[in-house]
Formats: C-alpha cells, sequence, structure tokens
C-alpha cells in the first residue's frame, strides 16, 4: 500500500545528461535530498560554482521549508511555535482566538482567494470531513480486512461545519478565530505548493537563479539551467503498470508543474480504491479522471488549481483553466484518454 503525499510528478534529474562544452565551466550541477518536510521527499537541483556553495542554498531552502511544515501541520506540536493543530484546538467548547505567525495569515488569505476563485472547489474549512476520511483510510490502510467507507450521515453531518466564512482572520492584530466549534481547518491542497513558492520567491528576491524545487511533485523552476536551456521535467503515468514512467515530458524554466491524482494515496474497500482527493459537493473522491496535471508561474496557484480541477467536470475545469493568465492543464480520464488546455503543447519537450 503506498503511503501519503508520495511524488506525483519526478524532476528527470536522472534522465539528463549532464552539461559538458555547453554550459558554463564556472557552475556544476548538484542535488540535495530531504524527508524531513511535508511527510514526503524534497529534492533540489541546482547550478553552483562550488558545492559549499549549493549546499549553502539548499540550507537557507530547507530551513524555509521546515518553519512553513511545522506553522501548517494539523497533527504535530512543536514547542515554542502556534500552528494550525493550535487554530483547531478547542477549549470549553469553542475555538480560542488564536495570535499566529504572519506566514500562517497569508496563508489563510491565499486560500480564501482560491476558494473563490474555484467555486468552493478548494476549501480549507473541509476539515471536519477529510478528517473522517482520514481516520477511515488509515484504519483500512492498518487492518485491510476491516476496510470500511464512513456512513454518509457522518459525512453529511461533518459538512455542516465547513463555511469557510467562518475563519475569522485580523490582519492588524494577526489573530485568528473558528467562529464554528466543529470546524477544522485542513490546508494539505495547498500547504506544499505554497510553502514551495515561497523559497522561490525569496530565492528570486536574492537574485538566485538556476534551481529546481521539488517537494512531493510540487516542482518549481527558478529560472533556467546554467547553459540557459530549460530544464526537462516529467510528468508520472498514472496509470497501473504502464509501460513508460512518463507520460509527459515538460521544457521549464520560472514556471511550476503540479499534479493532483487518484493513484498514489488510497485505500481499498471491497475490492475498490478509495483515494484522498475529497469532492467538496458529494463528499466522496472525485471520479472524473486518472490525474490533472497544472503548469503556471506560481507553485501555490498550482497545487490549489490542480486539485479544484480534479474535483470538476471536464468542461467547467477547462473553462476555468483558460480564463486564468498563464495556466495551463492536462487532464487524464480513467480510460487513458488525454485532453489538454490550448497552451499546453507549447511546454512539451522539445529536446
Amino acid at each position: 500500500m503506498k503511503t501519503r503525499n508520495v511524488l506525483l510528478i519526478l524532476l528527470c534529474v536522472g534522465i539528463v545528461m549532464p552539461c559538458l562544452s555547453s554550459c558554463t565551466k564556472k557552475k556544476n550541477k548538484y542535488a540535495a535530498h530531504s524527508f524531513d518536510y511535508f511527510d514526503t521527499v524534497t529534492t533540489v537541483t541546482g547550478y553552483a560554482e562550488t558545492e559549499e556553495a549549493f549546499h549553502a542554498v539548499c540550507a537557507e531552502i530547507f530551513d524555509l521549508l521546515e518553519e512553513y511544515h511545522q506553522l501548517f501541520n494539523i497533527y504535530e506540536r512543536y514547542e515554542g511555535i502556534v500552528n494550525l493543530r493550535t487554530v483547531n484546538d478547542v477549549k470549553n467548547g469553542v475555538h480560542p482566538t488564536v495570535k499566529v505567525d504572519r506566514k500562517i495569515i497569508d496563508l489563510l488569505l491565499y486560500a480564501k482567494e482560491m476558494h473563490q476563485k474555484t467555486d468552493g472547489n478548494i476549501n480549507i474549512a473541509m476539515g471536519s470531513v477529510l478528517s473522517v476520511w482520514h481516520e477511515y483510510r488509515e484504519a483500512g490502510i492498518s487492518e485491510p480486512w476491516n476496510a470500511a467507507l464512513p456512513p454518509a450521515d457522518v459525512l453529511e453531518k461533518a459538512a455542516a461545519h465547513t463555511d469557510i466564512e467562518g475563519i475569522l482572520i485580523d490582519e492588524e492584530n494577526e489573530t485568528v478565530t473558528l467562529t464554528d466549534p466543529d470546524m477544522r481547518l485542513d490546508v494539505g491542497a495547498i500547504a506544499k505548493g505554497y510553502a514551495v513558492e515561497m523559497a522561490a520567491q525569496y530565492l528570486e528576491s536574492k537574485k538566485i537563479d538556476g534551481y529546481v524545487i521539488n517537494v512531493g511533485g510540487n516542482v518549481r523552476t527558478i529560472g533556467a539551467k546554467a547553459d540557459g536551456s530549460e530544464w526537462l521535467v516529467g510528468i508520472e503515468n498514472p496509470e497501473e503498470n504502464a509501460d513508460l514512467p512518463y507520460t509527459e515530458y515538460l521544457n521549464l524554466a520560472d514556471a511550476s508543474i503540479v499534479t493532483s491524482g487518484s493513484y498514489q494515496r488510497y485505500y481499498v474497500v471491497d475490492g475498490k480504491r478509495y483515494h484522498h482527493i475529497i469532492d467538496p459537493k458529494t463528499l466522496l473522491p472525485a471520479d472524473y479522471y486518472l490525474s490533472v496535471s497544472v503548469i503556471c508561474k506560481d507553485s501555490a496557484e498550482g497545487d490549489a488549481l490542480s486539485t479544484a480541477l480534479f474535483c470538476m467536470p471536464f468542461e467547467e475545469g477547462l473553462a476555468l483553466a483558460e480564463s486564468l493568465d498563464g495556466v495551463e492543464a492536462m487532464w487524464i480520464f480513467p480510460n487513458g484518454e488525454k485532453r489538454y488546455s490550448d497552451g499546453f503543447a507549447e511546454y512539451r519537450a522539445r529536446n
């Protein structure tokens, strides 16, 4: 059984031959890995004049990712840190008003913006519903012979506590209050992409380029490679037992690619898979596609949109994608058919 937040997209470092004569001789290519953030694998690839210089940049990236990981965590507590688990706490039957780090305020404001942009298909207030599915999925993975689906009445009761307007944000005082005692936040559909984007923007602010950050398949390129060429990135093939590991190869620079798929985080009940992407309209795993991939500049936007589009009928999702500047998408259906937004082909690998 596969675990949560496994890589959905793999940076094709292994299939791209290192630059030789065409690359700037002053810079070499390096890679570093971590398993410490967002319950998945993080890979940083980049060009630097020395290995020491590369690892100095990586240390800054990893420090930022660790900070966001701890702040956005809804399951763990960390000494001296007020995080989203703290915001979800209930005391004396209510959620207390919590003073939080400005980074949490910014995430919540962005999540509300994406909720509106996607007509509610991204909703960080769905934690009450997602926690029910999480409980049943973890139990089903631990004891497959007892795997069961959440009862419909339990899901419907939880869904009564998912109104995003119940998240009160006081920007001036940097506080958050959940007005519904039974509401829970879950930022899993946006947190990784948001953290990756913040790390990428930090590098850009320092005039550092020639790097790729990949956190569990949320891939963000910062600039091009040392020779000025684009990065080659592969989108994993979602079909089980596929002959080819990647279904598309893309050339990217200063852009992100994020995929949401039904084929990684799931459990099995009576021979049928039930994945982790829950449609807010049906309260069940969305069943339109095997995967949806989104190309755009901003990894946070890509993370949110890939989940939202996964929960939308194709024509509706296509209309949304094509209404947004700089956004392209690919949908893979259960029968293997692939469909694309108009500009997706421009990113297909040319070398």
